[in-house]
Protein backbone atom coordinates (compact mmCIF):
# COMPACT_ATOMS: atom_id res chain seq x y z
CA UNK A 1 0.00 0.00 0.00
CA UNK A 2 1.23 3.42 -0.67
CA UNK A 3 1.73 5.35 2.83
CA UNK A 4 2.21 9.01 3.58
CA UNK A 5 3.91 9.83 6.98
CA UNK A 6 3.88 13.63 7.20
CA UNK A 7 6.53 14.61 10.42
CA UNK A 8 9.71 12.98 10.76
CA UNK A 9 10.23 13.20 14.56
CA UNK A 10 10.28 10.15 16.75
CA UNK A 11 6.98 8.65 16.09
CA UNK A 12 6.90 9.71 11.93
CA UNK A 13 10.53 7.77 11.73
CA UNK A 14 9.61 4.76 13.25
CA UNK A 15 6.59 4.46 12.42
CA UNK A 16 7.42 5.13 8.10
CA UNK A 17 10.63 3.19 8.88
CA UNK A 18 9.04 -0.02 10.07
CA UNK A 19 5.67 -0.05 7.64
CA UNK A 20 8.18 0.11 4.92
CA UNK A 21 10.51 -2.63 5.92
CA UNK A 22 7.27 -4.86 6.07
CA UNK A 23 6.26 -4.09 2.55
CA UNK A 24 4.44 -1.10 2.40
CA UNK A 25 5.84 2.00 -0.26
CA UNK A 26 6.48 4.74 2.45
CA UNK A 27 7.15 8.65 1.52
CA UNK A 28 7.87 10.28 4.41
CA UNK A 29 7.77 14.41 4.63
CA UNK A 30 8.47 17.02 6.78
CA UNK A 31 9.17 20.91 6.86
CA UNK A 32 12.66 20.79 8.12
CA UNK A 33 14.96 21.02 4.93
CA UNK A 34 17.98 20.23 6.71
CA UNK A 35 16.07 16.56 8.70
CA UNK A 36 15.00 15.88 5.38
CA UNK A 37 18.64 16.18 3.78
CA UNK A 38 20.03 14.39 7.04
CA UNK A 39 17.67 11.60 6.44
CA UNK A 40 18.36 11.42 2.70
CA UNK A 41 22.08 11.09 3.18
CA UNK A 42 21.51 8.28 5.27
CA UNK A 43 21.98 10.23 8.68
CA UNK A 44 19.43 10.09 11.58
CA UNK A 45 18.92 13.19 13.71
CA UNK A 46 17.69 11.11 16.56
CA UNK A 47 19.02 7.93 18.54
CA UNK A 48 17.02 5.27 18.96
CA UNK A 49 18.39 1.74 18.94
CA UNK A 50 17.98 -0.30 15.98
CA UNK A 51 16.14 2.36 13.82
CA UNK A 52 19.40 2.79 11.72
CA UNK A 53 18.84 -0.35 10.19
CA UNK A 54 15.29 -0.34 9.68
CA UNK A 55 16.04 3.01 7.65
CA UNK A 56 18.99 1.89 5.62
CA UNK A 57 17.21 -1.74 4.82
CA UNK A 58 13.82 0.32 3.81
CA UNK A 59 15.90 2.79 1.99
CA UNK A 60 17.72 0.58 0.01
CA UNK A 61 14.77 -1.89 -1.16
CA UNK A 62 13.08 1.66 -2.67
CA UNK A 63 10.04 1.39 -0.40
CA UNK A 64 10.88 4.35 1.79
CA UNK A 65 12.14 8.16 0.94
CA UNK A 66 11.89 11.45 2.42
CA UNK A 67 11.03 14.44 0.84
CA UNK A 68 9.70 18.21 1.86
CA UNK A 69 6.87 18.13 -0.67
CA UNK A 70 3.79 17.26 1.90
CA UNK A 71 1.97 18.23 -0.85
CA UNK A 72 3.29 15.84 -3.36
CA UNK A 73 2.87 12.75 -0.38
CA UNK A 74 -0.19 13.18 0.39
CA UNK A 75 -0.97 13.43 -3.70
CA UNK A 76 0.54 10.31 -4.17
CA UNK A 77 -0.33 7.82 -0.90
CA UNK A 78 -3.67 5.70 -0.37
CA UNK A 79 -3.56 6.69 3.29
CA UNK A 80 -1.80 9.72 5.30
CA UNK A 81 -0.25 9.40 8.90
CA UNK A 82 -0.21 12.68 10.85
CA UNK A 83 2.87 12.25 12.84
CA UNK A 84 3.37 16.07 14.26
CA UNK A 85 4.51 17.45 17.18
CA UNK A 86 1.52 18.81 19.84
CA UNK A 87 3.80 20.40 22.39
CA UNK A 88 1.99 21.62 25.53
CA UNK A 89 0.72 25.09 25.00
CA UNK A 90 1.63 27.66 28.74
CA UNK A 91 -2.21 26.90 29.64
CA UNK A 92 -1.19 23.01 29.83
CA UNK A 93 -3.67 21.73 26.49
CA UNK A 94 -1.87 20.30 23.58
CA UNK A 95 -1.11 22.99 20.88
CA UNK A 96 -3.09 21.57 17.54
CA UNK A 97 -1.46 24.14 15.20
CA UNK A 98 0.87 21.49 13.72
CA UNK A 99 -2.37 19.08 12.93
CA UNK A 100 -4.49 22.17 11.67
CA UNK A 101 -1.66 22.88 9.18
CA UNK A 102 -0.97 19.74 7.74
CA UNK A 103 -5.04 19.41 7.33
CA UNK A 104 -4.61 22.17 4.72
CA UNK A 105 -1.89 20.69 2.77
CA UNK A 106 -3.48 17.54 2.60
CA UNK A 107 -6.79 19.04 1.50
CA UNK A 108 -5.00 21.16 -1.24
CA UNK A 109 -3.48 18.67 -2.32
CA UNK A 110 -5.40 15.61 -2.50
CA UNK A 111 -7.26 14.48 -5.77
CA UNK A 112 -8.36 11.85 -5.06
CA UNK A 113 -10.10 9.19 -1.38
CA UNK A 114 -7.92 9.70 0.95
CA UNK A 115 -7.88 8.05 4.98
CA UNK A 116 -6.21 10.35 7.06
CA UNK A 117 -4.95 9.19 10.20
CA UNK A 118 -3.99 10.54 13.61
CA UNK A 119 -0.74 9.27 14.65
CA UNK A 120 0.02 12.00 16.99
CA UNK A 121 -1.05 12.57 20.67
CA UNK A 122 -4.66 14.55 20.51
CA UNK A 123 -7.22 14.90 23.07
CA UNK A 124 -10.44 13.60 22.57
CA UNK A 125 -12.48 15.41 19.61
CA UNK A 126 -9.65 16.52 17.59
CA UNK A 127 -10.49 13.69 14.97
CA UNK A 128 -14.14 15.79 14.59
CA UNK A 129 -12.05 19.08 14.04
CA UNK A 130 -9.51 17.47 11.92
CA UNK A 131 -12.51 16.41 9.34
CA UNK A 132 -14.16 19.46 9.73
CA UNK A 133 -11.14 21.22 8.89
CA UNK A 134 -10.66 18.76 5.65
CA UNK A 135 -13.89 19.14 4.52
CA UNK A 136 -13.28 23.33 4.99
CA UNK A 137 -9.98 23.25 3.36
CA UNK A 138 -10.89 20.55 0.65
CA UNK A 139 -14.11 22.67 -0.78
CA UNK A 140 -12.39 23.50 -3.86
CA UNK A 141 -10.27 20.33 -4.57
CA UNK A 142 -11.82 17.13 -5.99
CA UNK A 143 -10.93 14.45 -2.72
CA UNK A 144 -12.48 12.83 0.24
CA UNK A 145 -11.58 11.72 3.65
CA UNK A 146 -11.84 9.79 5.92
CA UNK A 147 -10.32 10.16 8.99
CA UNK A 148 -9.33 7.46 11.78
CA UNK A 149 -7.59 7.46 15.26
CA UNK A 150 -4.39 5.03 15.39
CA UNK A 151 -2.85 5.96 18.84
CA UNK A 152 0.95 5.07 19.14
CA UNK A 153 2.56 3.16 22.16
CA UNK A 154 6.23 3.79 21.54
CA UNK A 155 8.55 3.69 24.12
CA UNK A 156 11.70 5.69 23.39
CA UNK A 157 15.00 3.70 23.80
CA UNK A 158 12.62 0.66 22.64
CA UNK A 159 10.38 1.97 19.79
CA UNK A 160 11.55 -0.37 16.86
CA UNK A 161 11.00 -3.16 18.73
CA UNK A 162 7.54 -1.76 20.21
CA UNK A 163 6.57 -1.41 16.61
CA UNK A 164 7.44 -4.55 15.61
CA UNK A 165 6.23 -6.59 18.37
CA UNK A 166 3.21 -4.34 20.05
CA UNK A 167 0.44 -5.51 22.50
CA UNK A 168 -2.17 -4.10 20.76
CA UNK A 169 -3.00 -2.05 17.82
CA UNK A 170 -5.27 0.38 18.42
CA UNK A 171 -8.05 1.72 15.81
CA UNK A 172 -10.53 4.77 16.25
CA UNK A 173 -12.64 4.42 12.94
CA UNK A 174 -16.58 5.13 12.18
CA UNK A 175 -16.95 3.42 9.18
CA UNK A 176 -16.16 0.01 8.11
CA UNK A 177 -13.82 0.77 5.20
CA UNK A 178 -11.49 2.56 7.16
CA UNK A 179 -11.00 -0.51 9.51
CA UNK A 180 -10.10 -2.57 6.75
CA UNK A 181 -8.05 -0.15 5.35
CA UNK A 182 -6.25 -0.38 8.60
CA UNK A 183 -6.03 -3.90 8.81
CA UNK A 184 -4.91 -4.27 5.81
CA UNK A 185 -1.57 -1.61 6.81
CA UNK A 186 -1.15 -3.73 9.66
CA UNK A 187 -1.50 -7.04 8.78
CA UNK A 188 2.17 -8.08 8.28
CA UNK A 189 2.25 -6.94 11.99
CA UNK A 190 -0.95 -9.38 12.50
CA UNK A 191 0.25 -12.60 11.19
CA UNK A 192 4.28 -12.20 12.03
CA UNK A 193 4.98 -11.36 7.90
CA UNK A 194 8.03 -9.47 8.23
CA UNK A 195 11.78 -9.13 8.80
CA UNK A 196 12.71 -7.56 12.38
CA UNK A 197 16.38 -6.47 12.74
CA UNK A 198 16.08 -6.18 16.65
CA UNK A 199 15.80 -10.36 17.17
CA UNK A 200 18.32 -11.62 14.23
CA UNK A 201 18.09 -14.05 13.75
CA UNK A 202 14.75 -14.92 15.26
CA UNK A 203 12.09 -13.00 17.00
CA UNK A 204 11.30 -14.46 20.67
CA UNK A 205 7.78 -16.09 20.22
CA UNK A 206 5.10 -14.56 21.88
CA UNK A 207 1.28 -13.91 21.66
CA UNK A 208 0.01 -12.26 18.53
CA UNK A 209 -1.31 -8.27 18.70
CA UNK A 210 -4.77 -7.40 20.03
CA UNK A 211 -6.27 -5.34 16.95
CA UNK A 212 -8.70 -3.32 18.94
CA UNK A 213 -11.31 -1.30 17.40
CA UNK A 214 -12.50 1.63 18.80
CA UNK A 215 -14.55 4.97 18.30
CA UNK A 216 -12.19 7.52 17.45
CA UNK A 217 -12.97 9.39 20.64
CA UNK A 218 -12.39 6.41 22.70
CA UNK A 219 -8.85 5.61 20.55
CA UNK A 220 -8.10 9.43 21.67
CA UNK A 221 -8.82 8.90 25.28
CA UNK A 222 -7.38 5.83 25.30
CA UNK A 223 -3.39 7.13 25.23
CA UNK A 224 -3.90 9.89 27.70
CA UNK A 225 -5.38 7.47 29.96
CA UNK A 226 -2.82 5.01 29.56
CA UNK A 227 0.37 6.84 29.88
CA UNK A 228 -1.23 8.71 32.76
CA UNK A 229 -2.09 5.14 34.53
CA UNK A 230 2.14 4.76 34.40
CA UNK A 231 2.72 7.97 35.57
CA UNK A 232 0.57 7.64 38.75
CA UNK A 233 1.94 4.25 39.50
CA UNK A 234 5.34 5.85 39.40
CA UNK A 235 4.28 8.70 41.15
CA UNK A 236 2.64 6.11 43.98
CA UNK A 237 6.01 4.42 44.00
CA UNK A 238 7.97 7.46 44.94
CA UNK A 239 5.15 8.20 47.55
CA UNK A 240 5.69 4.78 49.48
CA UNK A 241 9.67 5.78 49.10
CA UNK A 242 9.00 8.31 51.62
CA UNK A 243 6.93 5.94 53.62
CA UNK A 244 9.58 3.24 53.70
CA UNK A 245 12.22 6.24 54.70
CA UNK A 246 10.59 7.60 57.65
CA UNK A 247 9.31 3.91 58.85
CA UNK A 248 12.17 1.85 58.52
CA UNK A 249 10.98 -0.07 55.11
CA UNK A 250 12.83 -1.54 51.57
CA UNK A 251 10.51 0.30 48.82
CA UNK A 252 12.15 -2.70 46.45
CA UNK A 253 10.47 -5.01 48.99
CA UNK A 254 7.14 -3.33 49.06
CA UNK A 255 6.48 -3.14 45.15
CA UNK A 256 8.41 -6.36 44.67
CA UNK A 257 5.57 -7.74 46.26
CA UNK A 258 2.91 -5.40 45.11
CA UNK A 259 4.34 -6.34 41.71
CA UNK A 260 3.84 -10.23 42.18
CA UNK A 261 -0.49 -9.26 42.64
CA UNK A 262 -1.45 -9.47 39.08
CA UNK A 263 -3.93 -6.89 39.15
CA UNK A 264 -1.14 -4.57 39.65
CA UNK A 265 1.77 -5.62 37.91
CA UNK A 266 5.38 -4.80 38.64
CA UNK A 267 6.39 -2.39 35.95
CA UNK A 268 6.31 1.36 36.40
CA UNK A 269 6.58 0.82 40.23
CA UNK A 270 10.38 1.85 40.57
CA UNK A 271 11.22 4.71 42.97
CA UNK A 272 13.57 7.56 42.24
CA UNK A 273 13.86 10.66 40.76
CA UNK A 274 10.51 10.54 39.04
CA UNK A 275 9.39 10.35 35.86
CA UNK A 276 10.48 12.98 32.53
CA UNK A 277 10.84 12.72 28.71
CA UNK A 278 7.76 14.74 26.37
CA UNK A 279 5.29 12.37 26.69
CA UNK A 280 3.78 11.68 30.43
CA UNK A 281 4.43 14.91 31.73
CA UNK A 282 2.71 16.38 28.46
CA UNK A 283 0.44 13.48 28.27
CA UNK A 284 -0.74 14.37 31.79
CA UNK A 285 -0.86 18.10 31.70
CA UNK A 286 -3.06 18.09 28.59
CA UNK A 287 -5.79 15.05 30.09
CA UNK A 288 -5.86 17.61 33.06
CA UNK A 289 -6.55 20.51 31.10
CA UNK A 290 -9.12 18.10 28.75
CA UNK A 291 -11.12 16.91 32.04
CA UNK A 292 -11.10 20.47 33.79
CA UNK A 293 -12.36 21.81 30.16
CA UNK A 294 -15.62 19.36 30.18
CA UNK A 295 -15.87 19.58 33.81
CA UNK A 296 -14.25 16.81 35.31
CA UNK A 297 -11.75 17.58 38.03
CA UNK A 298 -9.07 14.92 37.58
CA UNK A 299 -7.39 16.33 41.20
CA UNK A 300 -5.59 13.15 41.09
CA UNK A 301 -3.82 13.60 38.14
CA UNK A 302 -2.46 16.77 39.90
CA UNK A 303 -1.05 15.39 42.70
CA UNK A 304 0.31 13.02 40.68
CA UNK A 305 2.57 15.77 38.56
CA UNK A 306 2.88 17.53 42.19
CA UNK A 307 4.56 14.29 44.00
CA UNK A 308 6.83 14.39 40.03
CA UNK A 309 7.78 17.75 40.97
CA UNK A 310 9.36 17.13 44.50
CA UNK A 311 11.21 14.42 43.88
CA UNK A 312 14.15 16.68 42.09
CA UNK A 313 13.80 18.76 45.70
CA UNK A 314 13.67 15.66 47.46
CA UNK A 315 16.43 14.29 45.81
CA UNK A 316 18.70 17.82 46.05
CA UNK A 317 18.04 17.55 50.26
CA UNK A 318 19.64 14.27 50.09
CA UNK A 319 22.48 16.24 48.28
CA UNK A 320 23.06 18.81 50.52
CA UNK A 321 22.76 16.89 53.53
CA UNK A 322 25.22 14.36 52.05
CA UNK A 323 27.83 17.06 51.04
CA UNK A 324 26.82 19.91 53.92
CA UNK A 325 28.20 22.16 52.02
CA UNK A 326 27.97 22.26 47.74
CA UNK A 327 29.26 25.52 46.55
CA UNK A 328 32.99 24.22 44.95
CA UNK A 329 32.56 20.81 45.62
CA UNK A 330 33.43 18.24 42.58
CA UNK A 331 30.05 16.91 41.59
CA UNK A 332 30.12 14.05 39.28
CA UNK A 333 26.71 13.44 37.01
CA UNK A 334 26.69 10.08 35.09
CA UNK A 335 23.17 9.95 33.24
CA UNK A 336 21.51 13.29 31.56
CA UNK A 337 18.75 11.55 29.43
CA UNK A 338 15.11 11.24 31.23
CA UNK A 339 15.65 7.99 30.58
CA UNK A 340 18.17 5.29 29.16
CA UNK A 341 18.97 4.13 25.84
CA UNK A 342 17.75 7.54 24.07
CA UNK A 343 19.14 10.83 23.41
CA UNK A 344 16.07 12.90 24.49
CA UNK A 345 16.65 15.42 27.55
CA UNK A 346 12.86 16.70 26.99
CA UNK A 347 11.84 17.76 30.87
CA UNK A 348 14.87 15.37 32.02
CA UNK A 349 15.03 15.33 35.56
CA UNK A 350 18.78 15.11 35.39
CA UNK A 351 18.56 18.31 33.31
CA UNK A 352 16.76 20.40 36.36
CA UNK A 353 19.23 18.56 38.92
CA UNK A 354 22.38 19.48 37.15
CA UNK A 355 21.08 23.24 36.59
CA UNK A 356 20.78 23.20 40.56
CA UNK A 357 24.13 22.21 41.29
CA UNK A 358 25.68 24.93 39.35
CA UNK A 359 23.19 27.37 40.71
CA UNK A 360 24.54 26.74 44.55
CA UNK A 361 28.33 26.97 42.83
CA UNK A 362 29.19 23.10 42.55
CA UNK A 363 31.55 22.39 40.14
CA UNK A 364 30.02 19.94 37.53
CA UNK A 365 31.38 17.22 35.01
CA UNK A 366 28.90 14.87 33.60
CA UNK A 367 28.60 11.78 31.42
CA UNK A 368 25.93 9.99 29.57
CA UNK A 369 26.73 7.80 26.67
CA UNK A 370 24.76 9.32 23.84
CA UNK A 371 22.89 12.64 24.88
CA UNK A 372 25.68 14.94 26.38
CA UNK A 373 25.73 16.58 23.09
CA UNK A 374 21.96 17.98 23.25
CA UNK A 375 22.45 18.45 26.87
CA UNK A 376 25.90 20.95 26.22
CA UNK A 377 22.97 23.00 23.81
CA UNK A 378 21.36 23.07 27.44
CA UNK A 379 23.70 23.50 30.49
CA UNK A 380 26.22 26.24 31.03
CA UNK A 381 29.10 25.93 33.75
CA UNK A 382 29.27 22.10 32.62
CA UNK A 383 32.53 20.01 31.52
CA UNK A 384 31.37 16.99 29.65
CA UNK A 385 33.23 13.80 29.45
CA UNK A 386 32.87 11.00 27.87
CA UNK A 387 34.53 8.24 30.53
CA UNK A 388 32.94 8.03 33.41
CA UNK A 389 35.88 7.24 35.35
CA UNK A 390 36.91 10.60 34.32
CA UNK A 391 34.02 12.06 35.94
CA UNK A 392 34.73 10.50 39.16
CA UNK A 393 37.89 11.17 39.57
CA UNK A 394 38.62 13.45 42.12
CA UNK A 395 35.05 14.21 42.90
CA UNK A 396 33.56 14.96 46.26
CA UNK A 397 29.88 12.67 45.18
CA UNK A 398 29.09 10.97 42.36
CA UNK A 399 25.26 11.28 41.55
CA UNK A 400 23.36 8.56 39.19
CA UNK A 401 20.94 10.24 37.15
CA UNK A 402 20.06 7.97 34.78
CA UNK A 403 19.77 4.33 34.95
CA UNK A 404 22.58 3.19 32.20
CA UNK A 405 23.01 -0.45 32.28
CA UNK A 406 26.92 0.50 31.33
CA UNK A 407 26.64 2.40 34.72
CA UNK A 408 25.66 -0.11 36.86
CA UNK A 409 28.48 -2.43 35.32
CA UNK A 410 31.62 0.04 35.90
CA UNK A 411 34.20 -1.06 37.76
CA UNK A 412 32.81 0.56 41.49
CA UNK A 413 36.63 -0.65 43.37
CA UNK A 414 38.25 1.41 41.19
CA UNK A 415 36.07 4.03 41.38
CA UNK A 416 36.04 4.20 45.29
CA UNK A 417 39.96 4.56 44.78
CA UNK A 418 39.86 7.52 42.63
CA UNK A 419 37.27 9.42 44.26
CA UNK A 420 38.05 12.54 46.77
CA UNK A 421 35.32 11.11 49.19
CA UNK A 422 34.05 7.73 48.04
CA UNK A 423 29.80 9.78 48.35
CA UNK A 424 27.52 8.17 45.37
CA UNK A 425 23.55 9.43 45.47
CA UNK A 426 21.67 7.29 43.47
CA UNK A 427 18.93 8.85 41.96
CA UNK A 428 17.24 5.20 40.16
CA UNK A 429 18.09 2.81 42.78
CA UNK A 430 20.45 1.40 40.31
CA UNK A 431 23.21 -0.06 42.50
CA UNK A 432 22.82 -2.60 45.66
CA UNK A 433 23.52 -0.52 49.01
CA UNK A 434 24.95 -3.45 50.88
CA UNK A 435 27.74 -4.42 47.82
CA UNK A 436 28.26 -0.63 48.14
CA UNK A 437 28.69 -0.39 51.84
CA UNK A 438 30.92 -3.32 51.34
CA UNK A 439 33.16 -1.53 48.75
CA UNK A 440 33.08 1.43 50.99
CA UNK A 441 30.76 3.65 49.59
CA UNK A 442 28.72 6.59 51.13
CA UNK A 443 25.59 5.23 49.63
CA UNK A 444 22.37 6.90 49.31
CA UNK A 445 19.28 6.12 46.95
CA UNK A 446 15.30 6.81 47.68
CA UNK A 447 13.26 4.56 49.80
CA UNK A 448 16.08 2.03 50.51
CA UNK A 449 18.22 1.85 54.13
CA UNK A 450 20.90 4.46 53.56
CA UNK A 451 23.99 1.60 54.03
CA UNK A 452 26.22 4.26 54.33
CA UNK A 453 30.00 4.45 56.58
CA UNK A 454 32.04 6.67 57.92
CA UNK A 455 34.83 3.83 57.97
CA UNK A 456 37.15 3.72 55.61
CA UNK A 457 37.24 0.65 53.62
CA UNK A 458 40.22 -0.75 51.73
CA UNK A 459 38.27 -2.92 49.01
CA UNK A 460 40.36 -5.92 48.07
Amino acid sequence: MRLAVIGCGYVGLVTGSCLAEAGHEVIATDNDNARIEMLNSGRLPIYEPGLDRVMESATRAGRLSFTTDCAKAAREADAIFICVGTPPLDSGEADLSAIDNVARQIAAASRSPKLVIEKSTVPAQTGEQLRHALRVYGRSGGGSFRVASNPEFLREGTAVADFFHPDRIVVGVEDSESEQQLREIYRPFLEGRFHCPVHEPKCPVGPAPVFLVTTIASAELIKHASNSFLGLKISYANVIADLCERLGGNVEEVTRAMGLDPRIGPHFLNAGLGFGGFCLPKDIQAFIRLAGKHGVDFTLLKEVEAVNRRRIEQFMEKVRKALWVVKDKKVGVLGLAFKPNTDDIRFAPAIDVVRRLTAEGAKVRASDPVAAERAGRVLQGVEFLEDPYQVAREADALLLLTEWKEYRDLDWKRIYKDMARPLVLDARNMLPPAKMKELGFEYHSFGRPDLSTNTVLVPS
